[in-house]
């Protein structure tokens, strides 16, 4: 029982759609990384610098103690203080929007080449058959005969 369950285990696992699953994660957690990258390092500095020199990943409200500032949200996280990190979120935010224009961008090209694939199979199904005006079905374009319906063909 034991080798029958390791071995419908292993072509569970060696099936092409769990390891197309698992190439896909490891490429979106690498994604995601150089995403927020992209995000801290390139994109909230010139941000924050238009702003007033802001460093948004700074950007916190002290809960407890009330009202005790710290010189930055890793000094309040040292103390115990209870934060809530809203420059934080702000980037998580803007990571987000890239990476859903990003998805989006890649949906919408394989759709793109899916639909013309689909449009020139179409045609190129159009011209090797036609329609047999007795039976309505699809038939070879030289047929003499119907091989549905046997109906002759002009």
């Amino acid at each position: 029982m034991c080798k029958n369950l390791c071995k419908e285990l292993r072509d569970f696992i060696l099936r092409g759609n769990v390891m197309d699953m698992a190439v896909g994660i490891i490429i979106g957690a690498a994604f995601g990384k150089i995403v927020d990258s992209l995000v801290k390092d390139i994109i909230m500095p010139p941000i924050g610098f238009m702003l007033g020199k802001v460093d948004f990943s700074n950007l916190y409200l002290t809960l407890y103690p009330f009202g005790e500032k710290y010189d930055s949200l890793d000094a309040a996280a040292a103390a115990g203080a209870v934060t809530v990190n809203y420059g934080v979120f702000i980037n998580t935010l803007i990571s987000f929007l890239i990476v859903a224009c990003a998805i989006f961008a890649i949906v919408k090209t394989v759709n793109t080449i899916k639909e013309n694939a689909a449009k020139k199979e179409q045609e190129e199904a159009a011209a090797t058959e036609k329609e047999c005006p007795f039976c309505c079905t699809s038939i070879p374009i030289n047929a003499k005969r119907c091989p549905h319906c046997t109906s002759e063909l002009g």
